[in-house]
Parts: C-alpha cells; sequence; structure tokens
C-alpha cells in the first residue's frame, strides 16, 4: 500500500496470546508485504515452541524478518535489534512491499518505527549496577533513580531490575536524565497501527491454554536441547518466560506442574505490563480478534489512512 508512491507501514501489536502472528501473515497476504517481527524471544534460533514461532509451513510463502537471528549465547538489545529491523524494513519497501512489522515487545515496536536515539553503553557500568542490585535490592536502585530521575522511575517496572539499571547506566554515561532518551510518538515514515485485544478473562483462559499446550508439545525437551547451545548461559535467552521455568524442570527445583503455573502466572504479569504499554499509546486502533471479519475490517481502517494521508497531503501543496 502507499499514498501516492509514498510507502506505508503496518504494524500489528497487542498483548500476548491475541493472535497478533495470524493476523500478521493475513494482512501481508492481502497487501502484498512481508513480516517484520518486534518480538525479543523470537529472535533466538531454537526458541520455537515457548515463543509461539508459527512454523515455516504455516507462514503461506510470507517472508519473515528478525526471527531465528540470534544464538542463544547472544545478548537481545534495542541497539542491535533497531540497527537490523530498520535495515530489513528499508529492504521491503526498496522492493516495492508493505513491511508487516508483527510484536508485542513495546520497546522493540517503539524502536523500529519511532524517532528514539539509543544512548551509549558500557558493560563496566553495568556490572557494576548489577552488582548492586544483587547486593543492596533492586528496590535500593529503584530508590536511587526516583532520585535522579523521577519521571523513568515512574515509567519502570518497580521490579524490572534490567531496566533499572539501564537508567542509572545511561545517566551515569551521558549525565543526562533517561526519560529525556525516551522514545516519543513520532514515527519516521507513516505508519498504521493496528492493536488486538481480548477481554481480560478469556485472555488469561487463551494463556492458561496455549501454556499447557507448550509443555505438552515438549518445551522441556526443547530447553534440554538448548542447554548444549549455551542456554544457561544466554543472558537474555534464559530467562525467557517458560524457558526460564523449563531449566528449572530440568534441574529438578520444579516439577512440570508448577513450571505450567509458574509461566501462565508470569505470562499474565507480561500481559498486564503490554495492556498498559499499548494502551497508552492513542495511535492504535483496536480490534476484537474473535470477530470473524476482522482482516477485512482492518484492511479496511488501512485503506482509510491511506485516503486520509492522501487528502491531507493534497490539501498541504499550494494551488496555482
Amino acid at each position: 500500500m502507499s499514498t501516492d508512491g509514498e510507502p506505508f507501514v503496518v504494524a500489528v501489536v497487542g498483548a500476548t496470546a491475541t493472535g497478533k502472528s495470524d493476523l500478521g501473515i493475513a494482512l501481508a497476504q492481502l497487501l502484498d508485504g512481508e513480516v517484520v517481527s518486534a518480538d525479543a524471544s523470537q529472535l533466538y534460533r531454537g526458541m520455537d515452541i515457548g515463543t509461539a514461532k508459527v512454523p515455516l509451513a504455516q507462514r503461506h510463502g510470507i517472508a519473515h524478518h528478525q526471527i531465528d537471528v540470534l544464538d542463544v549465547t547472544d545478548e537481545a538489545t534495542i541497539a542491535g535489534y533497531q540497527r537490523h529491523a530498520r535495515a530489513d524494513v528499508d529492504a521491503v519497501l526498496a522492493r516495492g512491499r508493505v513491511p508487516v512489522v508483527v510484536g508485542g515487545s513495546g520497546l522493540y515496536v517503539r524502536a523500529l518505527l519511532d524517532h528514539l536515539d539509543l544512548p551509549p553503553t558500557d558493560p563496566g557500568v553495568r556490572q557494576r549496577l548489577e552488582e548492586r542490585a544483587d547486593a543492596e535490592g533492586t528496590t535500593a536502585l529503584l530508590a536511587e533513580l526516583r532520585e535522579l530521575d523521577p519521571v523513568a522511575a515512574a515509567a519502570i517496572e518497580p521490579n524490572n531490575t534490567r531496566r533499572i539499571v539501564r537508567a542509572l547506566e545511561v545517566i551515569e554515561l551521558t549525565g543526562r536524565p533517561f526519560s529525556a532518551t525516551m522514545p516519543t510518538r513520532q514515527t519516521l515514515r507513516p505508519t498504521v497501527f493496528v492493536g488486538l485485544r481480548v477481554d481480560r478473562e478469556a485472555l488469561d483462559r487463551r494463556i492458561e491454554r496455549r501454556t499447557r499446550q507448550m509443555f505438552a508439545s515438549g518445551l522441556v525437551q526443547e530447553a534440554r536441547g538448548l542447554v548444549g547451545a549455551g542456554l544457561r548461559e544466554g543472558r537474555t535467552a534464559s530467562r525467557a518466560v517458560g524457558y526460564a521455568q523449563a531449566l528449572a524442570v530440568i534441574d529438578g527445583s520444579m516439577s512440570v506442574e508448577e513450571a505450567e503455573a509458574d509461566t501462565a502466572l508470569r505470562t499474565r504479569r507480561l500481559v498486564r505490563r503490554q495492556e498498559s504499554w499499548f494502551g497508552a499509546d492513542p495511535r492504535i486502533e483496536w480490534f476484537d480478534p474473535s470477530e470473524p471479519d476482522l482482516v477485512d475490517r482492518v484492511a479496511r481502517t488501512i485503506e482509510d489512512a491511506a485516503s486520509t494521508a492522501r487528502r491531507a497531503r493534497c490539501d498541504d501543496e499550494p494551488h496555482g
């Protein structure tokens, strides 16, 4: 889709287990597009069951980018994702096709689509702050962040040690508030945001079913196979919801039933954070994935956005 030659990007966002992947593929088929994933865990090769990757046979020939690009020993970073995913979007546009960004990792979506300059990082500073978090506790670092940058402290989940450490790292390295580097809701290019939202109780039931299915389909066996590839050593891969619990089963510190329950609980908590993140974005047009005409309705929304952009451009052009 384009607006008189000006390319559009489509973003399909929302919480885990709402059906984003299926909608993204359907839209890519309809719009002659390619999917660019914005799911932090799907970056990893071999982490298939626990991340609900769509199998190749079910992608209907649609090219998918930013899936299976990291080893489990690699650290997933926003900066690395931003660089590579933006290159993928540019390449899709250069082929005259529509990039369909699909994912529930809110900061990844923003890093890809919005104006966001990423501040520097220093492994030594980060390690020192992580050691302090281990010794003093996350609460102590959060209290320090509240003193230095109350805006950032209010925007970060109180138990998100990694983000709190990152905020303090940026403040130390740049001398500027971390909140000054947070993304603005200004896209790099015209983008239509569509979101999938499910009633809370229904979504909880979906999560329970999906979690049971993952373990029944061999999540623990998949994790066991990845141990030899270095899953335990991976800073980000080993912490992914589902895989941390599968490792606990392998170690004997959790039963399968306990791992299922903990995975479902942590997924529900993740969903609440996703709902809060995306729910605050006024650019998103929300849909219920259970609607029988979902793809048609979303397609009309995209076409309406294109028409509005065309009219706006015509109104802005000088008239002789």
